[in-house]
C-alpha cells in the first residue's frame, strides 16, 4: 500500500470506533498490531491494519478476552479478496444489496446463484465470505445492527425453506445442529446445515441456547447420527464444568462442537474428548462429512 493511503492514528480511530489508548495498548502490551511509523515515529495503518482491528473487535464481541485474542487471528485459509473476479464481483453485489436493504435484489441474485452453482460452492465462494466481511464492517459502526437483522433475517428465510425442501426427501438418522450460544441467528449452522443437505442428510435444527446437559434427552428419542453443538461465542464456566462432560459422557461417539468456540476452547474440549470441527462452517463440512461416513 502507498504511504498516501495509510491513515493516522487519529483516522484509525475514527474508522474502526477504537480510541487511541487502546489502540496503542494493543500493539504494545499484547503486539497485536503493527502499525507503521513515520520518520517521526508518527503512527501509520494500513487497510491491513484496519482489518485486523475489526478482526479483534469480531473476537472481543465473542466474548474472548484481549489477552486471548492473538492466537484466535490467524484465520487458517485466507479469503479471496479479488473483487475483480466473478465470485469477488458477486460477494460485492450481495453486500451493497444488503446495506441498501434491498430484498429484491438479493432474491434475485440467490436465486440465480442456486441456479449455476452448487449449495457447496455458493457457501465456500459466496455465503461465508459475504458474512465475513459483513462481521467486519458491523464491528462499531452506526447503522450495523440494523444491517445485521436484516441480513440474518434474509438469509436465514431462505436457507430454511431450502433445509425444508432437503428434508422432504431425506432417508435415514437425522443429524442434529444444536445452538449453545445466546446469538438471535448463528448463520454459521445454517450454512452447514444446507451443506449437510445437499448431500442427502436429514438435518434438524435446534436454533435457540439450549442447556447442553439437555440435549441428551432429544438424542434418546431421535437416535441422530450425530448431535453437532455449535457456538460463536465463549462458552460460559457452567457449560464447560458441568453441561458438556455430562453430555459427552451420555453421547461419547455422535457428538462434536463447532463454530469459533471449537477454537476458542480447544484445550477444554479436548480434555472432555468431544471433537472439534474447524471454525468456519465450509471447512468443518468436509471434515464432518469424513466422519458421519464412518459413523453411518
Amino acid at each position: 500500500m502507498m504511504a498516501e493511503a495509510m491513515l493516522p492514528i487519529r483516522e484509525a480511530c475514527r474508522v474502526t470506533g477504537v480510541n487511541p489508548v487502546t489502540l496503542r495498548a494493543w500493539e504494545r502490551r499484547y503486539g497485536l498490531i503493527t502499525p507503521h511509523r513515520t520518520s517521526k515515529g508518527h503512527r501509520l495503518y494500513t487497510e491491513d491494519n484496519i482489518r485486523q482491528i475489526q478482526d479483534i473487535l469480531l473476537w472481543l464481541s465473542r466474548g474472548v478476552t484481549v489477552s486471548q485474542v492473538k492466537p484466535l487471528l490467524d484465520s487458517p485459509v485466507p479469503l479471496d479478496n479479488d473483487t475483480s473476479s466473478p465470485w469477488g464481483s458477486m460477494r460485492q453485489s450481495f453486500v451493497r444489496a444488503i446495506t441498501v436493504f434491498d430484498i429484491t435484489g438479493l432474491n434475485q441474485q440467490l436465486d440465480r446463484a442456486f441456479r449455476l452453482y452448487t449449495t457447496t460452492e455458493l457457501c465456500i465462494n459466496l455465503l461465508e465470505p459475504v458474512l465475513l466481511q459483513l462481521q467486519q464492517r458491523w464491528q462499531g459502526q452506526f447503522g450495523s445492527q440494523l444491517e445485521e437483522v436484516f441480513c440474518h433475517t434474509w438469509l436465514r428465510t431462505r436457507l430454511a425453506a431450502t433445509l425444508d425442501k432437503g428434508n422432504a426427501t431425506a432417508q435415514g438418522s437425522p443429524v442434529i445442529l444444536a445452538s449453545l450460544s445466546g446469538e438471535h441467528c448463528e448463520m454459521g449452522l445454517w450454512l452447514l446445515a444446507i451443506m449437510l443437505s445437499a448431500d442427502g442428510y436429514r438435518v434438524e435444527m435446534l436454533e435457540w441456547e439450549i442447556p447442553a446437559s439437555e440435549l441428551s434427552l432429544i438424542s434418546d428419542q431421535r437416535l441422530p447420527i450425530a448431535l453437532v453443538l455449535f457456538s460463536s461465542q465463549a462458552l460460559s464456566a457452567a457449560q464447560l464444568r458441568r453441561q458438556l462432560p455430562r453430555l459427552g459422557r451420555h453421547l461419547p461417539d455422535i457428538l462434536m462442537m463447532a463454530g469459533p468456540a471449537a477454537m476458542i476452547h480447544a484445550d477444554e474440549l479436548d480434555q472432555l474428548s468431544i471433537p472439534t470441527l474447524p471454525e468456519r462452517a465450509t471447512l468443518a463440512y468436509p471434515v464432518l462429512i469424513e466422519r458421519l461416513r464412518v459413523m453411518s
